[in-house]
C-alpha cells in the first residue's frame, strides 16, 4: 500500500513542499518537518518490556516528514522502547536515505533575496531531539541567544508546528 498511497517523493515533489513552506511559513528550502509520536499500544504477547517507553505505557513510534500543509509524506511505523526521535531517524529508510543522499533531494539552491550567501542545501526542520545535520535543522540551544539566533529559532519553530499540528490532527476524535 505504502507505493500507491505514499511513495517515496520524487525530486518535482520535494520542490513543492518547499515551496509551500516557502509560501506559508517564510521558511525557504524546507523539504517537511520531521517528528515522532509515541502511540500508545496493548502491549503484544510475549513482548515483555520490549513496548514499554519512558511515559511508563506500552507504545511503538509514528516518524513522520509533513508538508507545509499537514500531510504526512513519509512515516516509519514501528520503533519501540525509549529509542530517540533522533535515533529512530537515524535507523529509518529515510534518515538513511537522507546520509547517503538518496532520496531524490534538489540539488542545493540560493535561498530567496540571498543570493550572495550561494547555494545552500534543502534541509528537514525537526526539535532538539534531532541531531544537526546538512539535511536536518534543529533550533539554536541555550537561552541567552542574540537576536538573529532568536530570530531564527522562532521561524524553524514556526515551519516545524506543523507536523505537531498535523499529529493533534490524526488523534482528535471529531
Amino acid at each position: 500500500m505504502m507505493p500507491r498511497f505514499m511513495p517515496i517523493p520524487s525530486e518535482e515533489t520535494w520542490k513543492e513542499v518547499t515551496k509551500g513552506f516557502w509560501d506559508k511559513w517564510n521558511f525557504p528550502n524546507c523539504l517537511g518537518a520531521i517528528d515522532g509520536k509515541h502511540v500508545m499500544i496493548q502491549a503484544p504477547p510475549l513482548s515483555g518490556s520490549q513496548y514499554f517507553n519512558y511515559k511508563k505505557t506500552f507504545s511503538i513510534v509514528l516518524l513522520a516528514v509533513v508538508d507545509a500543509d499537514y500531510r504526512f509524506r513519509i512515516i516509519q511505523v514501528g520503533d519501540y522502547r525509549r529509542t530517540s526521535d533522533g535515533g529512530v531517524f537515524a535507523g529509518s529508510q529515510v534518515g538513511k536515505g537522507m546520509e547517503n543522499g538518496t532520496l531524490q533531494v534538489p540539488a542545493s539552491a540560493t535561498l530567496p533575496g540571498a543570493a550572495h550567501l550561494g547555494a545552500v542545501p534543502f534541509a528537514m526542520v525537526g526539535d532538539a531531539a534531532f541531531p544537526l545535520k546538512t539535511y536536518l535543522m534543529r533550533p539554536y540551544p541555550g537561552k541567552y541567544l542574540s537576536h538573529e539566533k532568536r530570530i531564527f529559532n522562532y521561524r524553524l519553530s514556526r515551519a516545524r508546528m506543523v507536523v505537531e499540528n498535523a499529529f493533534g490532527i490524526l488523534a482528535s476524535e471529531d
